[in-house]
């Protein structure tokens, strides 16, 4: 073959890439992965009421925060939607209250077009799935066909990481706020964004409002209001520390600090997968 036609595979294959917006995929098998993703569909979201049971795919990995899961899955299932619990194999997954969960399938298993890809957090977790080839490929094969691409908390970073925020909007926890633009993505503080057919939520309990978001979408306002009274969904706060303006500085500088080392784990893989891809690994 010769060097031209070498030449015009390449470009084909960065041009589609980037109309994916997958160029920015983690360094190993990067070549690889690109070519697979030359070809495939990312369909665009409409906000046109689903029929059905919607497909989505769940991902749930050790040390996550069990609540960004079961927020926005309790949503789910009152809908009644197909909902499939991933992970690399089908044994108990740790969480942050030691509540274990089960896979309901393996990422060879998980269906290969799913109508949302959905990644909770959890900042230990989070780094962990940020290191981890299988998982980065995973996530990165499925969002790139996903109708929705989705996440809450931490999460986002792994989304993010696995090149599917690159150019968007997004929203994390806002202790980890300023590690989006690193992976590509833009940060925007509010509870739950969306960027075309990426849409993520903030720390931990936006996942609900993230969830009920989601709802409205798949299903139309009136059954997204049907769910938030089944869940008596009102919050009504006995305090306003909720986000770093409503703490204030000093109690968002003590948390900072001891949270920091966690914290550190997020950043570092962010500039390191950020940096491979500014070197053309």
């Amino acid at each position: 073959m010769g060097e031209s036609a070498i030449d015009r595979r390449a470009l084909i294959r960065k041009v589609s890439a980037n109309m994916l917006g997958l160029t920015a995929v983690p360094a190993v098998a990067h070549a690889e992965r690109l070519e697979k993703f030359a070809t495939a569909k990312n369909v665009l979201a409409t906000d046109t009421p689903m029929t059905g049971k919607p497909k989505i795919g769940m991902l749930v990995y050790p040390r996550m925060v069990l609540l960004d899961l079961v927020g926005p899955m309790t949503v789910f299932n009152i809908l009644g939607c197909d909902i499939h619990l991933i992970w690399k194999e089908k044994v108990p997954v740790a969480t942050d209250v030691r509540i274990p969960v089960m896979p309901t399938a393996t990422f060879d298993e998980c269906p290969a077009e799913l109508d949302m890809l959905f990644i909770p957090g959890g900042v230990l977790g989070t780094a962990d799935c940020m290191n981890d080839e299988a998982v980065l490929s995973f996530v990165a094969d499925r969002g790139a066909r996903a109708r929705f691409v989705t996440a809450v908390c931490t999460g986002t970073m792994v989304l993010a990481a696995a090149g599917l925020l690159k150019g968007y909007r997004a929203t994390t926890l806002w202790a980890l706020m300023d590690y989006l633009p690193l992976l590509g993505a833009k940060p925007v503080h509010e509870r739950v964004v969306r960027d075309r057919n990426r849409i993520t939520g903030g720390g931990v309990t936006a996942g609900i409002d993230f969830g009920l978001t989601i709802a409205a979408i798949l299903r139309g306002r009136s059954e997204a209001e049907r769910v938030q009274l089944i869940i008596e969904y009102a919050p009504d706060p006995p305090f306003h520390a909720g986000t770093p303006k409503g703490a204030g500085k000093e109690l968002v500088t003590a948390v900072k600090a001891r949270r920091k080392d966690m914290d550190a784990r997020v950043e570092a893989a962010a500039r390191k997968i950020g940096g491979a891809w500014a070197s053309g690994e």
